[in-house]
């Protein structure tokens, strides 16, 4: 059985309303944090800290409607993570960006390429990266110019967490109370 598949979102900005259902080796809140910094009023030390801060925490995409993609249906959300043994799986096809992505690190599951994408529940990565074996076998992954001794691809194990108690839908603006429980794993971590 093939396993469904799975992508990493882009820095989400205003112009970024349907983020693609390609590869992307861009996204997570490594990118995102270089964003912030580079933009906005001179940030002070206590804001720098804040962005340094938000490097661990991942926004990580998937497709909860069924699209076909080279025969192979790409739907995969919330529920199917919720629903695999352990409630654990690979999270494959994506480009190396995974590499940045720490044990036990939080990540945000987002709804993308459907009626209403957003933030749908939290996940966490139960294994760091380890080289995609889709980019070797006959799937929508599979990348000729990958070699097994240099591979191109990782992917690495998620958890689920939770689901969130109120869907997070990209359209809708963010008011400061949303932001601070989009940080508020921070928060449990200080502890």
């Amino acid at each position: 059985m093939r396993r469904p598949q799975k992508r990493l979102a882009a820095a989400a900005g205003p112009d970024k309303k349907q983020l693609s259902g390609k590869r992307t080796e861009t996204g997570g809140a490594a990118q995102a944090s270089a964003n912030v910094e580079d933009s906005g009023p001179p940030k002070t030390s206590a804001s720098k800290n804040c962005v340094k801060s938000l490097s661990s925490y991942w926004v990580m995409k998937s497709e909860p409607e069924s699209r076909l993609e080279k025969g192979v249906d790409a739907k995969f959300g919330i529920e199917d993570l919720k629903a695999q043994p352990k409630q654990t799986t690979c999270w494959d096809g994506v480009g190396n960006v995974l590499r940045a992505m720490k044990l036990e690190a939080a990540a945000f599951f987002y709804h993308s390429n459907c009626k209403e994408p957003g933030i749908a529940g939290l996940m966490k990565i139960a294994k760091e990266a380890y080289p995609d074996h889709t980019q070797f076998e006959n799937s929508p992954h599979y990348d000729p110019s990958s070699k097994e001794d240099n591979p191109k691809w990782s992917m690495v194990d998620v958890q689920f967490v939770r689901m969130i108690k109120c869907f997070i839908p990209l359209a809708e603006p963010l008011t400061q109370e949303e932001f601070d429980f989009i940080l508020s794993p921070e928060k449990k971590e200080s502890r």
